[in-house]
């Protein structure tokens, strides 16, 4: 008699494990959450995706478009290699979420109850990733339609803060009113000296020719065009916008960066007209901490060598590899974010270290780069690199008839500013304890210290 009860029960089990399976996916049971863990910081109103998947009226009508976007991994986009680290701001989906969103568009994408439905985000408002604390507006720009060459050489503009007492950050987002024009805009912290002119770009004119490429012997002033008083006392770059690279977050790290009073921004704009005038606006948003924190966050960008001789990608190449970037640490940090930058060539990006004992360790491996869609890496447990450590970053690149963002494979590509230029620029941020010197954090090995993307 147990026996028969045990096997009807069984049976009974078996039965609701069917229908469960056999049940139809409705919106707000099953896709919706997925929506708001991975989808929804894109896709909603002022953020960089064409359509908001806050609510079951706007998503309906893109279930189908959905379901081929999950399933060619195509979104969201995610290019980091699983098998080498973790990482909090991972965005790929789990194979049962590949197939819920499926099994929803191909069940006529119903929505089910309301009383399922969990609360929506309080995401920020107005269209900002973060919540900031402090915005400070930015130069106003215009971008004309149709500039010499279609060349907009890089501008550096300064402004004044605002900030009236030393405040440590905690996040911060770069912010330009038009992205459809803007291939990046990185920010500096200047302190403020009394011979600084606000809201007065300054440039310099590279030699270029008919097709806006510059010429060989046009190095600029220190290589890149960069007048030195521009941005001499900061520390470098401390935070960039780039297309799908939106903001940084230190509080994932217990980490803050200090902005001192009375500290000016300079910003560094460059622009790619696209046959429309238009006039740009950015702000800088920060977040702020109630209290001074324990961890101090420090960010750094590197170059390949940079020179003709050893950065020139031949004509019809699919697999070129760059010279590497390569930086050794002078003391102790935590490694807790990387982004590699190239331009539309780019291929693949590798960042390994090795260790004061031989030992070697990949900690980032993107195998199909995207310009469209450059992500930063924020590891989900920092990884400690002892002093001596050298960290070593390769790259390829594709010029080829293969690569279809490729404006001509014919051609010889030199490092420039440019789009059709490349380049060579990985970033990455660590934090250390209070009282660590910043700048005498790194030594660079191979190549140099950034002073742009």
């Amino acid at each position: 008699m147990n026996v028969r009860l045990r096997i009807a029960g069984l049976l009974v089990l078996g039965t609701a494990a069917a229908a469960a399976d056999s049940a139809p996916a409705t919106f707000n049971k099953d896709v919706l959450p997925i929506l708001q863990k991975n989808c929804q910081s894109c896709h909603r109103p002022g953020q960089v995706a064409p359509m908001s998947f806050l609510t079951y009226d706007t998503a309906r009508p893109w279930a189908k478009a959905m379901k081929v976007a999950v399933l060619t991994k195509k979104m969201p986009p995610w290019f980091a290699d699983p098998q080498f680290q973790h990482f909090a701001n991972e965005r790929s989906l789990k194979p049962g979420e590949i197939e819920t969103i499926a099994k929803w568009a191909d069940g006529g994408a119903p929505e089910g109850s309301p009383k399922d439905a969990p609360p929506a985000v309080n995401w920020p408002k107005d269209g900002w990733e973060i919540q900031p604390d402090i915005v400070v507006n930015g130069p106003e720009t215009k971008v004309p339609a149709h500039p010499k060459n279609n060349v907009i050489e890089w501008m550096y503009v300064t402004v004044p803060s605002g900030v009236t007492q030393d405040t440590w950050i905690t996040s911060m987002q770069v912010r330009p009113s038009e992205p459809s024009v803007t291939h990046h805009i990185c920010v500096y912290f200047k302190p403020h000296t009394d011979d600084v002119e606000y809201n007065k770009p300054v440039w310099y004119d590279r030699p270029r020719d008919e097709n806006g490429a510059a010429l060989a012997t046009a190095a600029g002033i220190n290589g890149r065009g960069l007048p030195p008083s521009t941005t001499a006392g900061s520390n470098g770059i401390e935070g960039c916008y780039v297309p799908g690279q939106l903001s940084q977050d230190y509080r994932t790290h217990g980490a803050a960066k200090l902005f001192k009073a009375s500290t000016d921004i300079v910003f560094q704009l460059h622009y790619t007209p696209n046959g429309k005038d238009v006039i740009d606006r950015p702000q800088i948003g920060f977040t702020v901490a109630k209290e001074r924190p324990k961890r101090v966050y420090v960010s750094f960008g590197i170059s390949s060598p940079s020179d003709a001789k050893s950065f020139a990608i031949p004509p019809n190449d699919p697999n070129w590899a760059s010279p590497p970037a390569e930086v050794q640490f002078k003391q102790d940090v935590d490694l807790v974010w990387m982004f590699p930058h190239m331009h539309v060539r780019g291929k693949d990006m590798t960042y390994r270290l090795v260790y004061p004992d031989g030992k070697t360790e990949t900690i980032l491996n993107v195998p199909h780069y995207d310009f469209n869609w450059q992500l930063g890496y924020d590891l989900a447990q920092p990884v400690h690199i002892p002093k001596g450590t050298k960290l070593v970053v390769t790259a390829h690149y594709d010029n080829s008839v293969n690569n279809k963002f490729n404006p001509d494979p014919n051609k010889t590509v030199y490092y420039g500013d440019m789009t059709w230029e490349e380049m060579m620029f990985p970033f990455f941020s660590v934090v250390v304890d209070q009282g660590v010197d910043p700048r005498g954090l790194i030594q660079i090995v191979r190549g140099r210290q950034s002073d742009g993307a």
